[in-house]
């Protein structure tokens, strides 16, 4: 599922209209469509305020999958979903888990790279 598809699909579960999501961003309504449909790039720091609005961190934006989520809008954990564990297959659980630590070391990588640029 691409960037675009998970924002949409938050947006709906959260019950928010493009119209709300736009005006929250300083975008017009055409310009927040293009970002759902894929037909413009979701920048890292587009992606923390479209986070905001939806009352996420980027990193769950960028980890949903609309098959592990129920939409309980006030649940105790305050964001408005639950993760079903439950439905995952071993299989699945370590692919997760493969591409979590792949994941890391890019983010290792990446930092002592930028700690080269920066010196």
């Amino acid at each position: 599922m691409l960037i675009g598809q998970k924002i949409k699909k938050l947006r709906e579960l959260k019950n928010l209209t493009q119209d709300h999501m736009a005006q929250e961003l300083g975008l017009t309504q055409s310009a927040y469509s293009r970002m759902e449909l894929g037909e413009t790039e979701v920048t890292y720091s587009k992606l923390e305020k479209i986070a905001t609005v939806l009352n996420m961190k980027p990193e769950e934006i960028i980890t949903f999958n609309e098959n592990m989520v129920f939409n309980i809008m006030h649940n105790d954990v305050g964001n408005g979903l639950v993760i079903n564990n439950n439905q995952l297959s071993e299989g699945e659980r370590n692919l997760y888990e493969q591409q979590i630590q792949l994941l890391k070391d890019e983010v290792s990588f990446l930092k002592g790279m930028l700690e080269k640029v920066l010196k």
